[in-house]
């Protein structure tokens, strides 16, 4: 075993616990892209996250006929650039996500993004970072 360190998309898929997100990043069409050179900030729903959403949500959509929609919700998970914890550590920013939207993240006390608490942080891959997050980011609006 080498003590290389792998991409976003093959640690996500190493750890075990991202199952549901590596699928639908898959679905959406996006590994080549977490796979590419980055670098990115991530902040990946766990498995136990995505089962936290109503019935039949992931089902719907990792249908091919809602890959747009599945891409946009992915996309608002995805940093450009490299954001660890200590550089949001007693700040409140709204940084543009890689779809070209915004979101909250607040780290006066921990850091959350969009509410959803990050729970394990600065997961180191060769391409940038992952945070993990207990819930789904969904577009507002």
């Amino acid at each position: 075993m080498t003590d290389t360190v792998q991409d976003i998309v093959d640690t996500a898929v190493a750890a075990g616990s991202f199952t549901t997100l590596v699928a639908a990043v898959s679905a959406a069409g996006l590994v080549d892209t977490l796979k590419g050179e980055g670098p990115f900030t991530v902040f990946a729903p766990s498995d136990d996250a995505f089962a936290a959403l109503p019935a039949g949500t992931v089902d719907e959509l990792v249908k091919p006929e809602n890959k747009d929609k599945l891409t946009a919700i992915l996309l608002l998970h995805v940093l450009p650039g490299r954001v660890l914890a200590a550089d949001v550590a007693g700040k409140v920013l709204d940084p543009a996500t890689a779809g070209g939207s915004t979101v909250h993240v607040d780290g006066t006390d921990g850091v959350s993004v969009d509410g959803a608490k990050v729970v394990a942080a600065d997961i180191a891959c060769s391409n940038g970072v992952i945070h993990v997050i207990d819930k789904v980011l969904l577009p507002t609006g």
